[in-house]
């Protein structure tokens, strides 16, 4: 009989936009599509939780597992910042009393992700005159503003073009600056254009949206339309490098 591998628990930020719910939703769906493909005999449970705003939060997402189940808990985030390092860290040590359970890594930063911003970009109809600022949520913790400024690099390797960053929270510089700057020097013609690093529609999409941009571009995930295949296998990636520590 073949084992039955641990559950997979996706654990999102959370949001109250409707459409960013609906995007990750349809990746959660997706991600349980390709798991159950890559373990048909004995496919993993999959769990959607959340680490702020919607319910069901992460002890509560464990506790509907069976008991005893192993779980690898999967942020749905693209930095490991005081949510990864804290928040769900001391979730799953909470839990390990009641169950084998451990915590994957983030899912940036990672030059999938720079593809598919690339990809966004395009879809924004960037031009080669124009100039390029990295949207980015932000944080206090040191660890996540560097994940963002690997991220900024490696976009810029990924589209052959300068791109510099903005935060909408907790670091500098903010970005309205940051698309301040990138007008300074810019030829008449060139717009400056927002590549969109953040995971789902919601409030700090709106943020984006309002930092003075010409153009911003789509986050990663759309309501309504399939993910990409690049953050399914960054899922299924870090929840097959995390089960390995469970063995």
């Amino acid at each position: 009989m073949t084992a039955q591998p641990p559950a997979l628990v996706g654990v999102s930020h959370g949001t109250s936009s409707e459409a960013g719910r609906t995007a990750v939703r349809w990746l959660h769906k997706a991600v349980a599509a390709a798991v159950t493909t890559r373990h048909p005999d004995a496919p993993p449970s999959v769990r959607l939780g959340h680490v702020d705003v919607e319910q069901p939060d992460v002890p509560a997402t464990l506790a509907s597992l069976e008991p005893g189940e192993p779980a690898v808990v999967v942020p749905l985030l693209l930095s490991a910042g005081y949510h990864v390092h804290v928040d769900l860290a001391e979730d799953v040590d909470a839990a390990a009393s009641a169950r084998p359970v451990t915590l994957a890594g983030a899912l940036g930063p990672d030059d999938r992700l720079a593809r598919v911003l690339v990809r966004r970009l395009g879809e924004a109809g960037l031009r080669d005159d124009d100039r390029a600022v990295l949207a980015v949520a932000g944080s206090s913790d040191r660890r996540a503003v560097d994940d963002c400024h690997d991220m900024a690099r490696r976009l810029a390797a990924a589209s052959g073009r300068e791109v510099s960053i903005g935060f909408l929270s907790s670091a500098e510089p903010r970005l309205p600056d940051a698309v301040a700057a990138a007008r300074t020097g810019a030829t008449p013609s060139a717009r400056v254009v927002v590549a969109n690093y953040l995971l789902a529609p919601g409030y700090f999409d709106d943020l984006a949206r309002s930092a003075g941009a010409d153009v911003t571009a789509r986050p990663l995930l759309v309501a309504e339309q399939a993910p990409p295949r690049e953050l399914v296998e960054l899922v299924l990636e870090r929840y097959a490098a995390a089960s390995a520590r469970l063995r």
